[in-house]
């Protein structure tokens, strides 16, 4: 099938007709989609991680003071879970947000230090999920 498209191509070719595959014409707005989703999805599931640990933590202190935060964090990790579902695979998400846990709960010095996690992103998943579809637009602008 190869060896005929090619003879096929090489034809069109030598007749002077433009020769141009479909998969050429549609593949760079794709190809930008796709980076740009799966960076967004990437960025939602490291949030996700966040939460999840941050959640752990807080619930294992076992102080009633901090049961709400607990329970903010936990659905913030759902929420950011149900997003990055819509941008990547079930399987896919699961997987990643397995391996994103594993190397966040690895730079933390014991289950309860939370410092350098927070420093990272409690800023910046705040924002991403109060506007998703601005960071999503920026992963657009920036895998053009």
């Amino acid at each position: 099938m190869v060896k005929h498209t090619l003879s096929a191509l090489g034809l069109f070719a030598l007749m002077g007709l433009p020769v141009c595959a479909a998969e050429d014409i549609a593949a760079p707005n794709l190809t930008t989609q796709n980076k740009a989703e799966a960076a967004f999805s990437g960025e939602l599931i490291q949030c996700a991680a966040y939460y999840q640990i941050s959640s752990a933590a807080i619930t294992a202190m076992n102080a009633p003071q901090m049961q709400a935060v607990g329970e903010r964090l936990a659905s913030s990790a759902v929420e950011t879970l149900t997003l990055a579902k819509q941008y990547a695979s079930e399987t896919e998400v699961a997987a990643q947000l397995e391996a994103t846990k594993a190397e966040q709960v690895s730079r933390m010095s014991n289950a309860s230090d939370l410092a350098a996690l927070m420093g990272q992103y409690k800023d910046k998943c705040k924002t991403l999920v109060a506007e998703p579809q601005q960071r999503l637009d920026y992963w657009y602008m920036a895998t053009m």
